[in-house]
């Protein structure tokens, strides 16, 4: 049965450890493999299967990837103890990590010749829309190996939306945050001014509900950011690859991105004065240098 098929994981940072536990309460059987053996005991501990190596997970007919970046990919699926190392005919890559479209593509290509379907996934959403199965999921890949996909991803997302061929997602993802990066920054601008003004960030919460100025980031993140709120729920890090890789897909396009470089620049000042693991709300750390925790 289709809710049966077991599912590897590759990858517990914020966003996978919250795809394994998710698909773990879905039911679902779940193997896991990290790096580090205190996560994969944790996730054990919690109903998953603890993996030996990447290898292991392609006992798995379908596995999911959740890294960092490009090249943890390649050496996670390809390498000498890899998820494709033993060529498994038939198993399904879902790369939901944020990397380089043409590495994407690469990466499609490769797996492909060893007789395995390779989709691209990136999300948006993070960790508590893993939780409740609401991120939204930008696909690439053949139909094929996107149809295989969905039964998976269903668990976890509200809306899927295949954009074409492998890399696909990932351009689309790219898109994504440079409007999420962007609006951070303004966010944290807004937030700034609150805590300067004296004003209760929840009631000025209420009073923009509703106006030009309302989003869905405004309504998670701006008492986060306000309140200083650093639980994690994306990096950093994250932000300033994703935002650079955008960047240089922009400028192998001939399109400018003035506020998105600026933006960039911001998160890779935070990320150089040590907050770069940290969670998005760091932000606050430049516009209120001060009051951090206040």
């Amino acid at each position: 049965m289709e809710e049966q098929i077991e599912v590897g994981i590759a990858g517990l940072g914020v966003m996978g450890a919250a795809i394994a536990r998710r698909l773990v309460k879905q039911g679902r059987p779940v193997r896991v493999y990290d790096i580090r053996p205190d996560t994969v005991a944790e996730l054990s501990s919690e109903g998953a299967l603890a993996a030996r190596s990447p290898g292991h997970l392609a006992e798995s007919s379908v596995v999911l990837l959740s890294l960092n970046t490009a090249d943890i990919v390649e050496d996670v699926a390809f390498g000498p103890e890899g998820v494709l190392a033993g060529a498994p005919d038939g198993v399904l890559v879902i790369d939901m990590s944020s990397i380089d479209p043409d590495r994407t593509r690469e990466f499609a290509r490769r797996a492909a010749k060893l007789g395995a379907g390779w989709v691209d996934a990136p999300l948006s959403g993070g960790a508590p829309g893993a939780a409740r199965g609401e991120l939204t999921l930008m696909l690439g890949g053949d139909d094929e190996h996107v149809e295989r996909a969905l039964p998976v991803l269903e668990d976890l997302a509200c809306r899927l939306t295949h954009l074409g061929p492998a890399g696909s997602g990932q351009l689309a993802k790219s898109i994504n945050q440079v409007l999420v990066g962007c609006g951070f920054a303004a966010l944290a601008e807004a937030a700034a001014l609150v805590r300067a003004a004296g004003l209760p960030a929840r009631q000025v919460l209420a009073a923009l509900s509703g106006g030009r100025g309302d989003s869905a980031l405004l309504q998670e993140f701006f008492v986060k950011f306000a309140e200083f709120d650093l639980s994690p729920t994306g990096r950093v890090s994250n932000m300033v690859k994703d935002l650079e890789a955008a960047r240089d897909y922009a400028r192998s396009a001939g399109v400018p991105l003035p506020v998105t470089s600026a933006v960039a620049e911001l998160h890779r000042w935070l990320a150089a004065a040590g907050h770069g693991e940290a969670d998005n709300a760091a932000l606050m750390h430049y516009y209120c240098p001060t009051e951090a925790g206040s």
